[in-house]
C-alpha cells in the first residue's frame, strides 16, 4: 500500500464519520449530506484507480 492510498483511506473514513454524524442529527443538512456523499464516492473511485494494476501484456489462453 502506498502512502497516498493510505491517506485516501483515512480521508474516506473521516468523511464517513462526518456523514454518519450529519445523518443522525435531529435536523440534518441535506446539502451537506449530498456533498459528503459525493466526496466519499470520488475518493472511493480514486482508491480503486490506485489499486488497479495493469497487466504488462494481455493474457492469452489459446497458447496453453
Amino acid at each position: 500500500m502506498t502512502f497516498s492510498s493510505f491517506r485516501l483511506m483515512q480521508y474516506h473514513q473521516k468523511i464517513d464519520r462526518e456523514l454518519r454524524a450529519e445523518i443522525t442529527r435531529r435536523w440534518p443538512d441535506i446539502f451537506r449530506v449530498q456533498r459528503l456523499k459525493r466526496l466519499k464516492l470520488a475518493i472511493k473511485d480514486r482508491l480503486e484507480s490506485h489499486t488497479k494494476v495493469p497487466l504488462r501484456r494481455p493474457l492469452r489462453l489459446d497458447n496453453i
